[in-house]
C-alpha cells in the first residue's frame, strides 16, 4: 500500500459503492461520452444477471459451494455485468456481515461474489474471518482493471477509510497510495474503464424488479422452456436497464409460482421474451453457472446492436 493521504472530499473511491457499467465497456480505450441536450452525460446502459440463492445447494461440500460461486464471479466479470441474488427458499432476511452461522445459499453467494470483487489489498480491512470464505483462496483471480497488482500503477486505485485521526484531527485517513480523492464513477465515464461488478440482494422475483433504482425497462427470462431463437436473429430494443434472469434447482417457473407477490404466474407473462439459449443440449441438464455463461455469450451480438442503436 502506499502511504496514507487526507480524504478532503466528500466522495471517495470505495469498494461497496460502484457505477454501473456496459456489458461491451473496453477498459483500454478512453471514452467519448454522449450527452444530453442539456449537456450532461447520457446514463451508461447496464446489463444484470438475476441468480437464485438455491443453486448452492447443489454443491455437496462448502468448497465445491465456493468453487461454484467462483465460476459465477469470473463470468460476470468476463461479460462487464451486474449481479442480483434473489432468495427463493423464504429467507427475508440476511444474516449480520460478521456473523458466523449458517447462512442460506444467497447469503453465502453474496459473500463470496463481494470478497472476489474486492481488490486484494483491501479485503483484510473489510472481510473478517468467517467460515464461509475458508475456501476462497483456491478460487482463480478475477484480474480485473481495479484488481491491481503490487507493482503495478495506474489512474485511478480503490481505498478503505482507517480508524486512525489525521494529524491536525480534520477529517478520516484513506490508504490507497494516489494523490487526489475522486468520485467512484471516473473510471468508466472518463477513461472507459470497467470498475467490476456490484451485487444487490432481492428475497423474491418480484423485488428482483421492484427494487432496482430506476426500474428495468426490458427482461430476459432464460429455461430449457423458453423460445428458440439465433442470437443472430434477436433483437433487443434499446434500453436503460436490461435483465437476464436464471432460475434456481427447479428453473424460474418454480421461482415464480412461489412468489406470492407476483400476480402472473406465467413466465411468459412476468419477461418480455423467455428464451432457451442453448437448444439440442447433450446433458439432460444444464447447471446455472453454466448456462450464465452459455446465455451471455448468446446475448452479446444482440445487445451490442442495441446499444449501436441507443
Amino acid at each position: 500500500m502506499g502511504k496514507k493521504k487526507k480524504r478532503t472530499e466528500a466522495e471517495a473511491l470505495e469498494p461497496e459503492i460502484k457505477a454501473d457499467d456496459i456489458v461491451n465497456g473496453d477498459s483500454h480505450k478512453k471514452t467519448k461520452k454522449k450527452k444530453h441536450k442539456n449537456g450532461k452525460a447520457a446514463p451508461i446502459p447496464t446489463v444484470t444477471v438475476a441468480i437464485a440463492g438455491s443453486i448452492i445447494h447443489n454443491a455437496q461440500s462448502l468448497e465445491l459451494a465456493t468453487r461454484l460461486a467462483g465460476q459465477i464471479a469470473r463470468a460476470v466479470t468476463i461479460f462487464r455485468v451486474e449481479v442480483v441474488v434473489f432468495d427463493n427458499n423464504g429467507e427475508s432476511d440476511l444474516p449480520e456481515p460478521n456473523s458466523d452461522e449458517n447462512e442460506s445459499g444467497a447469503a453465502f453467494l453474496i459473500r463470496i461474489l463481494r470478497y472476489l470483487e474486492t481488490p486484494q489489498y483491501l479485503r483484510k480491512a473489510l472481510f473478517p474471518k468467517h467460515n464461509s470464505l475458508r475456501f476462497v483462496g483456491l478460487l482463480p483471480p478475477l484480474d480485473a482493471p481495479h484488481h491491481l497488482r503490487k507493482h503495478e500503477w495506474g489512474p485511478f486505485r480503490e481505498g478503505v477509510t482507517l480508524k486512525e485521526r489525521c494529524p491536525d484531527g480534520v477529517g478520516t485517513l484513506v490508504d490507497v497510495g494516489l494523490s487526489k480523492v475522486v468520485s467512484s464513477s471516473k473510471p468508466r465515464e472518463e477513461a472507459g474503464t470497467y470498475w467490476g461488478y456490484k451485487v444487490r440482494y432481492a428475497s423474491n422475483i418480484t423485488s428482483v424488479m421492484t427494487e432496482c433504482p430506476g426500474g428495468y425497462d426490458h427482461l430476459i427470462g432464460t429455461s430449457e422452456h423458453g423460445q428458440i431463437i439465433n442470437s443472430s436473429d434477436l433483437t433487443i430494443p434499446t434500453f436503460r436497464h436490461l435483465l437476464i434472469a436464471f432460475g434456481g434447482l427447479a428453473g424460474l417457473e418454480e421461482s415464480i409460482e412461489e412468489d406470492h407477490n407476483l400476480k402472473a404466474k406465467n413466465v411468459r407473462e412476468v419477461f418480455d421474451i423467455y428464451l432457451n439459449t442453448c437448444p439440442h443440449q447433450g446433458s439432460r441438464t444444464i447447471r446455472t453457472e453454466e448456462a450464465i455463461l452459455i446465455s451471455l455469450q448468446y446475448f452479446q451480438e444482440p445487445i451490442n446492436r442495441a446499444l449501436q442503436r441507443s
